[in-house]
């Protein structure tokens, strides 16, 4: 719902709408009239689509009727009828009472508004309470005669200062408020504030007006007060080269830090007070109360009845994980031993091929989570891979992929990791009978299946069938979602490249960020934290995609990886409970290592249209220290930041292209294509050196990251049916591509595709 705001004051009358970027105004005064407001929305907002109005009046408001003329405007206000005029839904409120709204910080809440006047409202548990306490007595005059203009200009700044105070205390007590929000235009002449006594800002005004449609809008409150909260930001111009420029400890406040592992979130718009609304987004959307209900083993997959329990898989503690009652642990440890002892034969050359000699290859056939994981981790972690065999990844049906691959492998010295949960997965089966029948073609004996094949796997009698021994099959378990694999018995190619210690160490990582995710505190908890900021840029800022940069060649797949983790867990449109989302759900996940990127997609990054908010990662230490190379790449990755942030305005550019001798009509074509507008917002994730610990740490920061995206939106992150009707309707075409007779069953332009496979077969 988009929404209209008017803020109606003596002088001038603001406008502000959801989505826009900064206010407009027109000019009132004392003989102004709501006709006139009529006409001044309709020729400056004339452009603006918006769904209902809220208008905020110098005037008692009751029952949304104005039941006083205002005392500064003109006449008319009694009775006019608003909706008839602006031909949508209008909500009327007190001018004061509106910033009030706005102001609001939780709990029970007196504001004053000094102006003219003295406007005064309670909040109480996001309840308005109009007041007029201003005209009570105090003194020998009323508050309004000591707090207004009037006492101002009789009493002198210091004197008014202390007497406005003494009557925020006495209001305050005389109401219960638990704390009091000075407002209106008056409050810029307060240096410092007692306790308990807090500024406001004339432009909470539209966040007021935003949150009057709150228990309209089909979201919850906390997302609706947020949203108003960004608007009003937008709307004082709070970029993100102001934010800096207004706070020099802004990079320490709002950096976190983790071992060795620091995240800073300072070059994002937060701040406080948007920490704040995070914060209680995260509270009421109860995203600790799932945390907690996750690691405990409750079964969160609601739609298949699942525990998600991937982090039984790297429990260091020794801790018990029940699943049903019963505690996993044991089965996890046994998988894991498994693991380990046969790697340690794979790559010590105890476990050879059938002419036996010791296997040089790997080629793991899987696809989705079987094949993303491992193959990024595996590249990830290359330089720790010692003397152990090269690993190939087979994953698109498309037979180019392992034709390319077993192109040049000795089948004596290869084996094949077949990762299928079912043995069922169309893709893998296909690859991994082609890959048998290759093997058995130079082998020449199917018996030699056995010591060629292993499986990934817990169908049993499917794997038997294939020629794999029991033995030779690594099991895990139906609480592990195939994209949250890769710590289990998915994660044996990664073992066999790296090392049975180097995959402890991913695993040691990864249980460092589970104890914090699931021990800090919402303000300190780092993936919490890049949720709430991913959702807030997502669902709020409506910027629909999000950029995964790392600055470490050795992470060229971790963009792949996030796509599948992010968007298959939080792609969804409708809620746990079945019910349409309520807000905009996952974004656009991609991105490519720097600086290659820089040199392809990073010009729309600085001076498009759109939006894309993006994590750089980097390294401090390179794996592969050569010559300069390390320190252009860290010279590259915080300009970047620093550009998207601050971006260069026209005088700056006209001051360079002046430098440069250049002038007249030649400067003034130059100059708009020169200025980069700046206040494009990202996160960078710093960290020693790549190694299993820090991939680890990094790779189950992003998991817990996707599943608070996910609470927040309500959406159940660890069901994907959103791939299954592709699949049933590839089968059914699969039969009629082999089929006698053209295919009348679907749509023409399905049925004209599929004639022409047949056709161009048959030929």
């Amino acid at each position: 719902m988009r929404i209209l705001v008017v803020d109606v004051g003596g002088t001038n009358v603001k406008l502000m709408t959801s989505g826009a970027t900064e206010p407009r105004r027109f000019k009132s005064g004392d003989t102004f009239r709501p006709e006139q407001v009529v006409e001044g929305i309709r020729a400056n907002a004339d452009d603006w689509t918006y769904d209902v109005v809220s208008i905020g009046i110098p005037s008692p408001i009751l029952r949304g009727a104005v039941m006083e003329e205002p005392w500064n405007l003109g006449t008319g206000w009694v009775g006019f009828d608003w909706e008839q005029a602006l031909g949508k839904p209008t909500r009327l409120i007190n001018d004061a009472a509106m910033q009030a709204l706005g102001s609001y910080e939780g709990g029970r809440m007196l504001f004053l508004g000094l102006g003219s006047g003295l406007g005064t409202t309670l909040v109480d548990d996001g309840r308005l309470v109009p007041l007029e306490m201003g005209h009570l007595p105090f003194r020998d005059k009323t508050f309004e005669d000591y707090c207004g203009q009037d006492g101002l200009h009789r009493l002198g700044v210091e004197t008014w200062r202390s007497i406005v105070i003494e009557c925020a205390e006495r209001l305050r007590a005389a109401v219960a408020a638990e704390y009091v929000v000075l407002g209106g235009g008056n409050v810029r002449l307060f240096d410092t504030l007692p306790p308990r006594i807090r500024r406001g800002h004339n432009d909470r005004a539209f966040e007021g007006g935003f949150r009057l449609w709150a228990d309209y809008a089909p979201e919850a409150p906390a997302w609706s007060n947020l949203r108003a909260h960004t608007q009003t930001m937008i709307a004082r111009g709070d970029t993100l080269a102001s934010l800096f420029d207004t706070d020099a400890w802004r990079a320490k406040t709002f950096t976190r830090q983790l071992g060795d592992l620091v995240v800073d979130f300072s070059k994002t718009h937060i701040t406080h007070d948007a920490l704040a609304h995070l914060v209680a987004l995260a509270r009421a959307r109860d995203v600790e109360g799932l945390r907690d209900r996750m690691f405990a083993g409750e079964p969160i997959n609601t739609t298949e009845h699942r525990a998600v329990l991937h982090t039984a898989l790297r429990n260091r503690s020794g801790r018990p994980v029940l699943v049903d009652g019963r505690d996993v642990m044991p089965d996890v440890q046994r998988a894991l031993a498994h693991m380990r002892g046969f790697v340690e034969r794979v790559r010590s050359g105890a476990w050879t091929g059938y002419h036996g000699t010791r296997i040089t290859d790997v080629v793991n056939i899987g696809i989705g989570g079987s094949d993303l994981g491992p193959a990024m981790a595996t590249a990830a972690l290359a330089p720790y891979a010692g003397d152990g065999p090269r690993l190939h990844f087979v994953s698109n049906v498309d037979g180019a992929h392992i034709a390319q691959t077993l192109a040049g492998l000795d089948a004596a010295t290869t084996l094949f990791v077949v990762a299928s949960k079912t043995f069922t997965t169309q893709e893998t089966m296909a690859n991994a009978r082609t890959a048998r029948a290759w093997f058995v073609e130079r082998a020449g004996d199917e018996a030699h299946v056995a010591k060629h094949f292993v499986a990934v796997s817990t169908n049993e009698q499917a794997v038997r069938a294939f020629g794999i021994g029991p033995e030779q099959m690594f099991v895990f378990w139906d609480w592990v979602g195939g994209r949250y694999s890769l710590w289990s018995s998915i994660g044996l190619p990664v073992a066999l490249a790296v090392g049975a210690d180097h995959f402890d160490a991913l695993l040691d990582g990864a249980f460092e960020m589970d104890e914090h995710f699931r021990t800090a505190s919402i303000d300190q908890n780092i993936p919490m934290l890049l949720g709430l900021v991913g959702a807030w840029y997502g669902s709020v800022w409506g910027h629909a995609s999000h950029a995964v940069l790392p600055y470490e060649q050795l992470l060229h797949r971790l963009p792949a990886y996030l796509q599948q983790l992010d968007m298959e867990s939080n792609g969804k449109g409708v809620t746990r409970d079945g019910l349409p989302a309520p807000v905009a759900t996952g974004p656009i996940v991609w991105g490519e290592p720097g600086t290659n990127g820089q040199h392809a997609f990073y010009q729309l990054l600085h001076q498009g249209t759109r939006v894309v908010p993006c994590d750089f990662l980097v390294g401090l230490e390179s794996p592969y220290p050569l010559g300069d190379h390390h320190r252009l790449l860290l010279a590259n990755c915080f300009a970047q930041t620093e550009a998207l942030m601050r971006g260069k305005d026209e005088a700056t550019v006209r001051a360079e292209l002046t430098a440069q001798g250049l002038g007249g009509e030649t400067l003034e074509a130059l100059v708009p294509h020169k200025i980069f507008p700046g206040n494009r917002p990202s996160t960078t994730i710093v960290y020693p050196k790549l190694d299993p610990r820090t991939l680890g740490m990094l790779l189950a920061m992003y998991e817990h990251k996707v599943f608070t995206m996910g609470a927040l939106f309500g959406v159940n992150s660890f069901d994907q049916w959103g791939v299954e009707l592709g699949k049933q309707l590839a089968t059914r075409i699969d039969r009629e591509l082999q089929a006698d007779e053209d295919t009348v069953a679907h749509d023409s332009s399905t049925n004209q595709l599929v004639a022409m496979a047949r056709r161009r077969e048959a030929n």
